[in-house]
């Protein structure tokens, strides 16, 4: 995997008094996602008094302050500090989970929605989406691309967008990354919550029901967000994912789906989780290599 060069400095801008916003890169990539992580993390430890949220995102963070007991000056003093922190600690591995995550790909649900907003909402009316993600990749078909989507893992860069939604970045070289555009006009509702979906070179899974552009493959068989908290992974937080965990997904076909959505029902249902630490290094010198060696931690 190609390593890019980041600024010598993130740009860091105010949003009146309330909000520093630091931007790591203009452009996403896994190292400058990193940087961001490292920052943000650097920042939940330290925690100083005002700061109110932390934010991180693909290649920034958002910081809102209560200016009345921290000077976001004071902040981005800070935040300065945590970047030559992290410039310095590269190679320095990072805490993070592996998650399996069982995907029915080519489910019925998604691809009634699909076959529904095709004339006028989408490039190519004639097909799927995954038809349509296989040609634009030049692939056999969606065959192929299913094992492309799940064989290598993926990074979560953030969460947002709709509460509890993962936006995810596959850890392969550049030139084998998945890239799909989005509808050319977004559907206006009916996306089924957990759907698996795809829009330029990001994953996601749609943590709730509503409108959405990106391109649909399947659904997920676990709760990602549950304002209850019944489900037994979100006792502690209603929002299952984190940035920095480690996706795998795990193609799953119709029969161990419904199995799936029982214990769901039930509250039983957990995800197969590993703990392990991610080396950005080894990710971006050794690339599908180091990813093996990443997912022994499942087994």
């Amino acid at each position: 995997m190609s390593v890019p060069s980041l600024p010598e400095k993130a740009r860091c801008t105010y949003g009146g008094d309330e909000f520093l916003f630091v931007e790591i890169d203009e452009a996403m990539s896994l190292a400058a996602n990193v940087r961001a992580m490292t920052i943000a993390r650097g920042l939940q430890e330290q925690r100083p008094e005002g700061l109110l949220e932390i934010c991180p995102a693909n290649a920034s963070l958002l910081l809102r302050v209560d200016p009345d007991v921290l000077d976001p000056r004071q902040l981005e003093t800070l935040v300065r500090e945590l970047e030559e922190q992290a410039r310095q600690a590269v190679g320095t591995p990072l805490p993070t989970r592996i998650v399996e995550v069982p995907v029915w790909y080519q489910d019925p649900y998604t691809d009634a929605v699909v076959k529904r907003f095709r004339e006028g909402y989408h490039q190519d009316p004639s097909g799927t989406d995954l038809d349509y993600a296989a040609a634009v990749n030049g692939l056999s078909g969606p065959e192929e691309f299913i094992r492309r989507h799940h064989e290598q893992p993926w990074l979560v860069t953030m969460v947002g967008f709709v509460a509890g939604l993962p936006f995810m970045f596959q850890l392969v070289d550049q030139e084998k990354q998945l890239q799909v555009p989005k509808y050319l006009s977004p559907r206006p509702s009916s996306t089924p919550q957990l759907t698996v979906g795809h829009g330029g070179c990001f994953g996601c899974i749609y943590s709730v029901e509503g409108a959405g552009g990106y391109q649909m493959f399947g659904l997920a068989a676990g709760p990602i967000f549950d304002p209850s908290q019944q489900a037994a992974d979100l006792k502690e937080s209603m929002i299952f994912f984190r940035p920095g965990d480690i996706v795998k997904f795990r193609p799953v076909d119709e029969e161990e789906y419904r199995l799936l959505q029982q214990q769901v029902e039930a509250g039983t249902f957990t995800y197969r989780t590993a703990a392990a630490e991610f080396d950005p290094d080894a990710a971006l010198t050794n690339g599908e290599a180091y990813n093996r060696v990443l997912l022994e931690a499942l087994s």
